[in-house]
C-alpha cells in the first residue's frame, strides 16, 4: 500500500533549501543533489528513460530524446524519486502511459516527481484562484510543463474546496485522489468498481467523445450519500490509451461546506503536506444539469 503523505513528506524534505524559482525551466537543482548527470539517446516506443548507478555512488540519468519537453521533464524527476527513495524500478511492468496498470514503485516515483515539479507553494496559490475548467488546467500544465493528468491529479490533491481526481480504464476506477476537504466530509470513491452510469467519464467512453463538462448528482460517484448537491465533473477520455480521467467538485456557494475563504485570490493558508496524484487537445465541451 502506497503511503502517499510519506513521499510527499520526503519530497518537501528533498526540495527543502533548493533554489526553486526557475525549476520550470530547469531542473539541474534536482540532479545535482543525488549526485548526477543526465543525457539524452533515441529509445523505442514506450520508452521513457532509466538510471545508472556506479559504484562510486554517481549515477546517470538517460531520458528519451525523442517524446516531448513535458515527458522528459517528468521522466528525469520520476528517475530521482527512484534514487532518493531508494526504490526498484519495474519500468518494463507497463508502458509509462499506462498509469492504471503500473507498479507501486512507480506510482510512488510519479507521486514523487508531481511534487518536484509543481512545489506546493506556487502550484496552490495558482489552483486557488479559480475553479476547475479545462482552461484553468491548460493554462497550469503550460506553465509547470506538466501533462493533463498530472496537473489534475496535482489540482485535487493541493486545493482548498472538496474536490476529487478520478482514474479509469474502459471499465472501473483505478486511482482516486480526494482534496483534504472532500476527506473531512467522509466523501469516498471505491476504486475497482465500475465507472457509474450517469457520471461525465461513463458517458464519454459510451458515445466515444474525448471531453465534456457536466453537473451530477453527488450519489453517483460518493459512496452512501444521499442524493442533495450537485458535483461538477470534468471528464476527458483517451481510448488509444484505455484510459479516462475525471476532477469532480462542489459549487462553492450551493455545496455542503461553507464557501473556501482563500478562494479566488485571498491570502494563502500555510500548505499542511497532506496531499494523491499522479493530453491531448479539447474537442468537445458540455454542460448539463441534474437535479
Amino acid at each position: 500500500m502506497i503511503d502517499e503523505l510519506d513521499i510527499r513528506q520526503k519530497a518537501h524534505q528533498f526540495m527543502a533549501g533548493l533554489d526553486l524559482s526557475g525549476i520550470d525551466k530547469d531542473l539541474s537543482a534536482y540532479i545535482k543533489k543525488v549526485n548526477a548527470r543526465l543525457s539524452a539517446e533515441e529509445m523505442g516506443d514506450g520508452e521513457s528513460g532509466y538510471t545508472l548507478t556506479r559504484r562510486d555512488g554517481k549515477s546517470s540519468i538517460v531520458v528519451n530524446e525523442l517524446e516531448r519537453r513535458e515527458r522528459q521533464r517528468f521522466t528525469i524527476c520520476h528517475e530521482v524519486a527512484h534514487l532518493v527513495l531508494g526504490l526498484h524500478s519495474n519500468h518494463r511492468e507497463a508502458p509509462a502511459w499506462a498509469y492504471a496498470k503500473r507498479d507501486d514503485n512507480e506510482i510512488a516515483c510519479d507521486i514523487f516527481a508531481s511534487e518536484l515539479l509543481m512545489p506546493s507553494e506556487s502550484f496552490k496559490h495558482d489552483v486557488d484562484q479559480e475553479e476547475p475548467s479545462f482552461d484553468l488546467l491548460e493554462r497550469l500544465r503550460a506553465k509547470y510543463v506538466v501533462s493533463f493528468s498530472a496537473c489534475a491529479s496535482r489540482l485535487a490533491a493541493v486545493t482548498e474546496y472538496p474536490c476529487a481526481f478520478i482514474l479509469m480504464d474502459s471499465s472501473v476506477v483505478r486511482y482516486a485522489s480526494r482534496s483534504k476537504a472532500l476527506r473531512t466530509l467522509n466523501a469516498w470513491i471505491d476504486l475497482k468498481a465500475p465507472i457509474p452510469p450517469g457520471s461525465m467519464a461513463k458517458g464519454l467512453i459510451d458515445e466515444g467523445l474525448w471531453s465534456g463538462e457536466a453537473e451530477v448528482s453527488q450519489d453517483i460517484w460518493f459512496r452512501d450519500w444521499s442524493q442533495g448537491y450537485d458535483l461538477v465533473e470534468l471528464a476527458k477520455h483517451y481510448p488509444n490509451y484505455d484510459e479516462t480521467f475525471s476532477i469532480l467538485w462542489f459549487d462553492q456557494e450551493n455545496g455542503p461546506v461553507e464557501p473556501v475563504k482563500n478562494w479566488r485570490g485571498a491570502p494563502q493558508q500555510e500548505d499542511d503536506g497532506s496531499l494523491k496524484e499522479l493530453d491531448g487537445a479539447l474537442s468537445f465541451s458540455k454542460r448539463v444539469r441534474r437535479r
